[in-house]
């Protein structure tokens, strides 16, 4: 019997689930997993999890808080009581979003990660096996760098541009995650082609990021996200980490088609880079020049705060 695609690709890469649904994830046997306010909306809504908000609802009524401190104590606890679930399954770490809406305010990014691992600490999880996830704003990155220098590791998403990355690996950040099928997104709509493999612009851009990292020796971990196809993790097969969403899993699991190793430590540090920095200044500027980035964060960050005030409205509905 050949190996599945999903067993090699573990040969080379780090597998995590893109998730909110434990039945996916004890299928698939990922190391870590990932979720993020669009994916616990989306699990929260499906009646075997309904419990999980209930009981967040009905530990958090009769706190004393009241209107919108309450509502955010239960989305909270909300994200710690899926957290928790996930930790029973997966044996590394889970990403637990800040509220997108603090993507520009660095203090309140800092004081919400506090309070998170603070509520994983109080459940009996080390902060070791957490990570907060945090948009690569200019303001995000300087509270990952606050954060990592007190031992919480962080994952820095809605990650788009050169910029960013080169940003979060001078700050110490312990991984990021560039989205290689929203790049692929952007660039089908306005340009009107179809791109493949080692053409897709998501694919080329992790490539780019993941081969100045191993050159320059930073310790921040790679993890490509959002696929929209199969030929696109094959492409980053070797890349630190890739978190996979459970239809593509499927497919992965379902082939025993070789898979090759495409990325690796060894050949990126025989690159010929340049090593480079960014100023905030700079740092803006980079990152306004670059039409894609600019579009897909913002579009991002707006698409993660219109969940979290749709969870608040599920919320509230049940207070």
């Amino acid at each position: 019997m050949s190996a599945t695609q999903l067993d090699q690709l573990k040969q080379f890469t780090t597998v995590v689930a893109d998730t909110g649904d434990f039945e996916s994830m004890k299928s698939y046997q990922p190391q870590d997993a990932t979720t993020n306010p669009s994916l616990i909306l989306q699990a929260a809504a499906k009646p075997e999890y309904k419990h999980l908000v209930e009981k967040a609802v009905a530990e958090l009524k009769g706190s004393g808080l009241t209107g919108p401190a309450l509502v955010e104590g239960v989305l909270d606890r909300i994200l710690i009581l899926f957290g928790l679930e996930i930790l029973k399954i997966v044996p590394g770490r889970v990403s637990t979003e800040v509220d997108a809406r603090l993507s520009f305010d660095t203090e309140g990014t800092v004081a919400k990660a506090l309070q998170l691992i603070a509520a994983y600490e109080k459940e009996g999880i080390s902060k070791d096996r957490i990570l907060i996830k945090i948009a690569s704003t200019w303001e995000g990155i300087k509270a990952a760098e606050i954060l990592e220098k007190q031992g919480i590791h962080c994952n820095l998403t809605l990650l788009f541009s050169f910029a960013q990355a080169v940003a979060c690996a001078e700050a110490g950040v312990q991984l990021i995650s560039p989205f290689v099928g929203r790049i692929l997104d952007w660039y089908k709509a306005s340009t009107g082609l179809t791109y493949e493999g080692d053409a897709d612009p998501g694919v080329i851009s992790v490539k780019q990021i993941y081969t100045y990292y191993k050159k320059f020796g930073y310790k921040t971990e790679v993890m490509g996200a959002s696929f929209r196809n199969k030929g696109e993790i094959l492409a980053l097969a070797g890349c630190d980490l890739l978190t996979i969403s459970p239809g593509l899993l499927g497919e992965l699991q379902a082939s025993t088609d070789p898979v090759e190793q495409r990325l690796s430590a060894a050949e990126s540090a025989k690159a010929d880079l340049q090593k480079v920095s960014f100023d905030e200044k700079s740092f803006r500027f980079a990152l306004n020049e670059d039409a894609m980035a600019t579009e897909k964060t913002a579009q991002g960050i707006r698409a993660f705060s219109a969940d979290i005030v749709k969870l608040e409205k599920l919320v509230e509905g049940l207070l």
